[in-house]
């Protein structure tokens, strides 16, 4: 597992006004600012911190993420489809509904916080740890997921369906809730204590019926 080494320069404050698509952002601070709405899709941010940002309904598909650190994000149906994260540290984010489908996750930290219905379909993660955080029905369907660590972290209601998993460690994962793709997990480790949690749940995806 390599986590990201985020060290920002020192960064200028944004000058303000909205997104705009394709834009880039170099070595900014966006420090507690309204995104909400605005259009940024395929932007870059390099060397940014984000920190206490409104991002309701913010178009950023296709935005590449870099060497940046994000805090304290919330919004609710935050579109970042097809959109890279590398180096990346996501900390207290309270988000709801965001798309991250067919996204590329690389060297990403999502450390506290609460996420509800996290679409990560179709995406790639790779070297992600989610951590001390709390995910309520995150969606990995066809996700490919490698060196995936989930520590001390909430898992509710995931659909692993048809996802591709390896060298995955849920045994952090506490509860660790999975209401479809139980016979995805090939790739994963889990303790003995979730085994038996999952054990009514993995009888039925065979069908056997226990008396």
């Amino acid at each position: 597992m390599r986590r990201p080494e985020v060290r920002l320069p020192a960064l200028r404050a944004w000058a303000g006004g909205e997104l705009e698509p394709d834009g880039d952002y170099d070595g900014l601070e966006f420090l507690e600012r309204d995104l909400a709405g605005q259009d940024g899709v395929g932007a870059r941010f390099m060397d940014c911190a984000l920190t206490g940002c409104a991002v309701d309904e913010t178009a950023l598909g296709r935005a590449r993420i870099l060497d940046s650190v994000l805090t304290g994000l919330r919004g609710v149906g935050t579109q970042l489809a097809e959109s890279t994260f590398r180096d990346v540290e996501l900390v207290d984010a309270r988000l709801g509904g965001t798309q991250l489908h067919g996204a590329v996750l690389e060297r990403v930290v999502i450390r506290g916080g609460k996420i509800d219905c996290l679409n990560l379909r179709e995406a790639r993660l790779k070297d992600v740890v989610f951590e001390s955080c709390v995910l309520v029905e995150p969606d990995f369907a066809g996700a490919h997921l490698e060196r995936v660590e989930f520590a001390d972290c909430a898992l509710r209601g995931a659909d692993f369906g048809n996802a591709t998993l390896k060298d995955v460690d849920l045994r952090g994962a506490g509860p660790l809730e999975i209401t479809r793709g139980l016979d995805r997990l090939s790739g994963a480790v889990i303790s003995a204590g979730q085994l038996l949690d999952l054990a009514p749940a993995l009888a039925a995806e065979l069908g056997i019926r226990v008396e």
